[in-house]
């Protein structure tokens, strides 16, 4: 794991992980185990398939999650104004990818995203032209993870609160696509004990 180094590349990846898991009533829903790990490892192994440039937005670099990336190739980027929202970690992720052609946002918290689906969308994205990718349900629900080009990046600086990157997807709605990837995975996020038992039954 690397801290606080600038991504140059075709395609950087930001799984946001500065978040507070305000749902899960004392509990990390990154910490949850996915097939023997912690479900933010999981993620971050499945993002570095398709990219040598994964960052990770943290609280603190000395935060729990960090000993959940131990050993991976991958971009820690501490996060002091977590506790402002989705936005703090967008704007920070940014930051750190700005030289990168394009940044991928995958949500750390949808276990059923697959290293094929990102690899997918970046393959998709890069023979598009356009300045954003978003991945949908199979019946073509918005949804996750999406790809947004390098030229769209000053707008991240004007987002704020918890509102995630829904303005910059609006102010480029000319140049915005949806790519269906299999089921409803594209929308599952786990951000409950309930959700988070629901999807271990469902497996």
């Amino acid at each position: 794991m690397q801290t606080g180094h600038a991504c140059v590349a075709d395609l950087a990846i930001l799984l946001p992980a500065a978040g507070a898991s305000s749902r899960m009533q004392g509990a990390d829903k990154l910490l949850q185990d996915v097939d023997g790990q912690p479900c933010l490892r999981h993620m971050a192994r499945r993002a570095l398939q398709a990219s040598d440039h994964v960052i990770v937005t943290l609280p603190a670099l000395d935060h729990p999650r960090a000993s959940a990336l131990q050993g991976l190739h991958v971009t820690a980027v501490p996060v002091p104004d977590w506790a402002d929202g989705m936005s703090a970690s967008l704007k920070a992720g940014v930051t750190h990818a700005k030289d990168a052609k394009a940044l991928m946002i995958v949500p750390a918290d949808m276990p059923d995203i697959t290293g094929q689906d990102i690899a997918t969308l970046a393959a998709v994205f890069r023979a598009s032209g356009l300045a954003v990718l978003q991945g949908a349900s199979a019946d073509g629900q918005a949804g996750h993870p999406v790809i947004f080009h390098r030229k769209t990046y000053g707008d991240f600086h004007l987002l704020s609160g918890d509102k995630g990157a829904a303005a910059v997807i609006k102010r480029h709605a000319k140049s915005h696509a949806l790519y269906p990837l299999s089921g409803t995975r594209a929308l599952l996020d786990l951000d409950s004990p309930q959700d988070w038992a629901a999807w271990r039954k469902s497996r």
